[in-house]
């Protein structure tokens, strides 16, 4: 039985998206309708995480954190919350064999970014990957496949690719903020106050990397879901190209972005090269 209140949750997960991501929500509209709700439900749980560690500095972080935790465990064995944003993610976690060991390791890493001015390593930066990004990847995978199990296994290493490519682009896209105001070097061996070209040039090259293994899974995606995920990927990658045309020195000055205009622009190329096979 469905009620009310299910389709109140699926809603605000809907909003949350909407208010804090027009990129994930055009690729999400490109997908097959529905896959909509389970995926807005898995951007609601992982932006609310991530909103408290980013940005509610004049509360008790880590008191907030420990509660949303609490809470999300309880909703999952409850199989209801009154946290709406936890009640729709319950349900996806039950409706498509969520492991907990995707959710636990989401959390992991975002509590890392509770404590102020940190500097990773090479194993802290991996780890904080995994979990940040890769696994949340592998949450939308469950989606996308449905179900098929051998599917899922197979496409595993590409949906964990096309995370880390995201965080990674995201990361030299928010370097000012992040470096600036929360006091936090993501890149293993890199000062950011001395930010150089070849710094820049060796991170580019890895993300190119984690977005050709993408591509490669992308195409074997069903195609209820291939389209969304490829305007996604589209995007990025498009941002990432932008950052790459950029000097280091841009990138500690201003956040860079794509106009809204152009993702637009991208969104329908994409549409139209899935529909045409031609991806």
């Amino acid at each position: 039985m469905k009620y009310i209140f299910d389709n109140v949750s699926e809603k605000c997960s809907k909003l949350t998206t909407i208010a804090y991501s027009t990129s994930f929500s055009f690729g999400i509209k490109a997908l097959d309708k529905r896959l909509h709700a389970p995926i807005y439900a898995i951007y609601g749980f992982v932006r609310f995480a991530d909103e408290i560690v980013d940005t509610f500095h004049d509360y008790d972080k880590h008191r907030l954190f420990d509660k949303f935790k609490e809470d999300t465990v309880d909703a999952i064995e409850s199989k209801i919350s009154l946290n709406p944003i936890l009640n729709s993610f319950q349900k996806v976690v039950h409706d498509y064999n969520i492991e907990w060991a995707l959710i636990n390791t989401f959390l992991d890493s975002m509590e890392m970014d509770l404590d102020d001015l940190q500097t990773y390593d090479t194993d802290k930066y991996n780890k904080y990957i995994l979990g940040s990004a890769e696994v949340v990847g592998l949450m939308c995978l469950k989606v996308f496949v449905e179900g098929n199990e051998e599917q899922y296994k197979a496409l595993k290493p590409s949906a964990m690719s096309l995370g880390s490519a995201f965080q990674k682009v995201n990361f030299l896209r928010d370097a000012n903020s992040d470096f600036s105001f929360l006091g936090r070097t993501y890149f293993p061996g890199v000062n950011m106050v001395n930010f150089t070209e070849l710094d820049k040039q060796k991170i580019e090259e890895d993300i190119e990397i984690d977005f050709a293994e993408a591509l490669d899974g992308i195409k074997k995606l069903p195609f209820s879901s291939r389209g969304g995920v490829y305007l996604a990927y589209i995007y990025y990658y498009n941002l990432f190209r932008k950052i790459k045309s950029l000097p280091s020195s841009r990138i500690l000055e201003e956040r860079i972005r794509i106009p809204n205009s152009n993702k637009i622009s991208l969104m329908l190329q994409s549409i139209v090269k899935n529909q045409l096979n031609l991806i």
